[in-house]
């Protein structure tokens, strides 16, 4: 696997993520007018999903730091 591909992966996972994140708080921000309007909502699978998509963010910037630092590294050994 290059590092360009692995580097591609995890800002996929970060836009996953963050778009998993958007979707989740406009959940729980309408769950409110939802259940008002006799709607069920699920606040408690969206509030879980808020904390999945921010690991799932975290660990993908975890990617693209480690890979920075890889990368560094053999650039300063070949130089």
């Amino acid at each position: 696997m290059g590092v360009l591909s692995v580097q591609s992966s995890a800002v996929q996972g970060i836009q996953r993520g963050l778009d998993g994140m958007r979707q989740n708080a406009a959940d729980i921000a309408s769950a409110d007018q939802l259940n008002q309007a006799g709607q069920d909502t699920d606040l408690v699978g969206s509030l879980v999903g808020l904390e999945e998509n921010k690991v799932q963010v975290q660990a993908s910037a975890k990617v693209v730091s480690a890979l920075d630092e890889v990368v560094g590294t053999i650039i300063d050994i070949r130089a």
